[in-house]
Order: structure tokens, then C-alpha cells, then sequence
């Protein structure tokens, strides 16, 4: 199956220091986790380094993130998935 993102939610998880979203494969939801440190090199100029900052570069870069995923998501199926710089 293709992975889809038909749910636009995603939220900024203080504790992970990660924007967090899902994907689907069917029946099959995965949580994806975007690094702190990938969506600063996101970041539109003038953004803060912020919640609303990385969320505004999460929403942004929505396409390319979700190209990402699914590459990352093709490289094996596992409980969640980490996007960290260098997969960009």
C-alpha cells in the first residue's frame, strides 16, 4: 500500500523536541516525529526558534516532509518513525 497523510493534525511534543504527525497505510496509522534540529534548517527567515516557529516550518515544508516519511517509512515498518536532518 501507499502511505497517505490524509490528517493534517500534527503538534509540537515539548518533551521530544519534535513536531509529531501520522501517516497512513491502510488500516495502519504511524507516527512520524519530526527533530527539532531538521525543521530549524526549515525555517522560514525571520522564524523563531519556537513552537509556533518549527510548526510554521512543519506546515510549510509539508510536502517535502511528508516525501521524507514516506522514504523513511519504505526503509523498514517499525513502532514510530524519527526525521532527523540527515534525511533531508
Amino acid at each position: 500500500m501507499t502511505l497517505l497523510f490524509p490528517n493534517e493534525s500534527r503538534y509540537y511534543d515539548v518533551a521530544l523536541r519534535a513536531v509529531r504527525f501520522w501517516g497512513h497505510d491502510g488500516a495502519i496509522e504511524a507516527p512520524f516525529f519530526v527533530d527539532e534540529n531538521a525543521l530549524k534548517e526549515l525555517l522560514p527567515p525571520g522564524a523563531g526558534i519556537d513552537e509556533q516557529g518549527l510548526l510554521t516550518a512543519f506546515d510549510l515544508n509539508r510536502e517535502r516532509i511528508h516525501a521524507v516519511a514516506a522514504k523513511v517509512y519504505d526503509r523498514g515498518r517499525k513502532g514510530s518513525y524519527d526525521l532527523r536532518p540527515e534525511d533531508f
